[in-house]
């Protein structure tokens, strides 16, 4: 199988906008992403924007970009786009562009899912939670597994709930996705759910549909930026801890 990794990012954002163009001591968050998912397992690496700013610098840098529609509504719909383009690839995997510090290990965790068993149409990651303030904490989405692996239910409420309290039943959602190729492109042609629309959780559409997505844990606890002050965790992170994009 051929795996290609694909980079949404937009220039506008409710809370920071022009996110990926920030700089991170000394390189763009876009940059920082792009470098960093490309030390992985994957064939491919291209940034998916309909930002004129964004592709230039995606250009300077040397790095695979596409300019896309403008009128998708969410990432998974731009992807789906891509796919049109890149047909020789068997698996897509969505890489937050608001995740500098993307570990290799998280990419090729999703890689491997596929390589396991080639019939799933989906994969995602989690990672364990440790309070119960992160576990209340609705900006923090928690994902339930079956026996083996596969996502029950994904919720920004506490799930499952706490009638005898036991943080190892907790953890968090990590937003990478792979998907089959196919699959992405039917996934982006369905309609919005009801359990999708009342959660804001787009990936609850392929569970309503009946599709299977399997979850694997990562041991990565990663920053993601979405505010100024997150941005200003990062540069702290980067710089106190010596960390060299090249």
């Amino acid at each position: 199988m051929k795996f290609l990794g694909v980079i949404p990012s937009r220039y506008a954002s409710t809370r920071l906008e022009g996110k990926p163009l920030k700089d991170i001591c000394g390189h763009t968050m876009v940059e920082w992403v792009y470098k960093r998912a490309k030390l992985s397992d994957l064939d491919e690496v291209v940034v998916a924007t309909d930002d004129e700013r964004i592709y230039r610098e995606v250009e300077r840098f040397g790095g695979k970009v596409v300019l896309t529609r403008k009128d998708h509504e969410n990432g998974t719909s731009r992807i789906a786009e891509v796919c049109e383009k890149y047909r020789d690839y068997d698996v897509i995997v969505n890489i937050q562009g608001d995740e500098p510090l993307i570990e290799k290990d998280m990419i090729n965790s999703i890689i491997n899912s596929f390589k396991e068993d080639e019939s799933i149409p989906m994969s995602t990651l989690k990672y364990k939670l440790e309070t119960m303030e992160d576990v209340e904490n609705p900006n923090y989405v928690k994902v339930i597994t079956d026996k083996n692996g596969y996502a029950i239910y994904f919720s920004r409420s506490v799930i499952p709930y706490p009638r005898k309290l036991n943080l190892q039943n907790y953890y968090k959602h990590v937003g990478i996705y792979g998907y089959k190729r196919d699959f992405v492109i039917e996934y982006a042609k369905m309609e919005p759910t009801a359990l999708e629309l009342s959660e804001s959780l787009e990936q609850l559409r392929a569970i309503e549909n009946g599709y299977k997505i399997k979850v694997m844990e990562t041991p990565y606890k990663i920053l993601g930026v979405d505010t100024q002050e997150e941005l200003e965790k990062v540069r702290e992170y980067i710089d106190k801890n010596g960390i060299k994009l090249y």
